[in-house]
């Protein structure tokens, strides 16, 4: 039996219980980008663990997130063996080396088991291959596995492909979240072009300062297209091997696209760092402290990613 209490006994120099007011804040918070075990990247935590700290804290929902295999299946089998679980869990696929690239059928199927997010190549971008022995600070897979190709979204014209048109289709039919992955801006502009014309609702970029770059004008632009953005606190808490930026920089881009576009995501459970509960706290009181109003900050962390996925 899973022993939710015994987990929950976090480190005191991670987990500061003792902030009422961050702890208040939480209350309702959704997370959308959650990396839990299984997965060949070494992680701290597994999906059960990840749902009951994120149920302890007060959260009402979380997306968790494999880059190598779809983890739709992996909710339904843990709800399966321990009943219903305390929060609405969901998953998607990533369009990478792994499933086949940009595999319609893999989307297909991903969505047709309860799916809620697809999210466009991260690991085999081209973007992400370019950059990712120079400036990520990624991890490795515990086993050695072969070298990522770049997936292609985009034929030697520059047009969205066939099969990217296909996929969009799916996306838009199943009311699905599309997420840019670790694209380029290049493919990454072209990509949210088809879709907000095929009148996908929910695209949403995230990180859009690493791996992607993309400057806060350009996410201005994409705003009025309805893209929303999404900034992973693992880049903001200096606890974590992924920390590159002090909180100004988010709130360069917040101002840039305006709290309504915006929403918070962990990007946690590798091992090593922080739990994602840990570093919404300690991002949470970052914010306050530059004066990030309470309704401001329960937009980012609630309503906007609760919107997105519709809890």
């Amino acid at each position: 039996m899973f022993d939710a209490a015994a987990d929950l006994e976090l480190d005191p120099r991670y987990d500061a219980v003792d902030d009422e007011e961050v702890t208040e804040l939480l209350v309702g918070a959704v997370d959308l980008h959650v990396h839990p075990a299984p997965s060949p990247f070494p992680r701290r935590l597994g999906l059960l663990q990840a749902v009951w700290q994120a149920h302890a804290a007060g959260f009402r929902g979380l997306i968790v997130k494999s880059h190598h295999h779809s983890m739709v299946t992996d909710v339904l089998a843990v709800s399966d063996a321990v009943g219903a679980l305390p929060i609405p869990v969901h998953s998607g696929v990533a369009l990478n080396n792994q499933v086949g690239g940009i595999n319609p059928s893999a989307v297909e199927l991903a969505l047709n088991l309860g799916g809620r997010i697809v999210w466009f190549p991260t690991i085999s971008s081209d973007r992400h291959i370019c950059v990712h022995n120079e400036e990520l600070k990624f991890p490795r897979t515990a086993k050695p596995f072969r070298k990522d190709t770049p997936t292609a979204v985009l034929d030697g014209d520059g047009r969205v492909l066939p099969e990217v048109h296909d996929v969009l289709d799916l996306i838009r039919d199943a009311d699905a979240i599309l997420s840019g992955g670790h694209m380029g801006v290049g493919e990454l502009d072209a990509v949210i072009r088809a879709a907000h014309a095929k009148g996908i609702e929910k695209i949403v970029v995230s990180h859009p300062n690493f791996v992607i770059g993309a400057e806060p004008e350009l996410c201005r632009e994409w705003s009025g297209l309805g893209v929303k953005f999404e900034h992973a606190l693992c880049m903001y808490d200096d606890r974590s091997s992924f920390y590159h930026w002090e909180l100004d920089v988010m709130l360069e881009y917040v101002k840039a696209v305006g709290v309504e576009n915006t929403y918070i995501g962990s990007d946690l459970g590798q091992l090593g760092n922080p739990y994602p509960v840990q570093a919404y706290r300690r991002v949470v009181r970052g914010l306050l402290d530059l004066g990030v109003s309470h309704d401001d900050i329960r937009t980012m962390v609630s309503t906007n990613p609760g919107r997105m996925l519709g809890v």
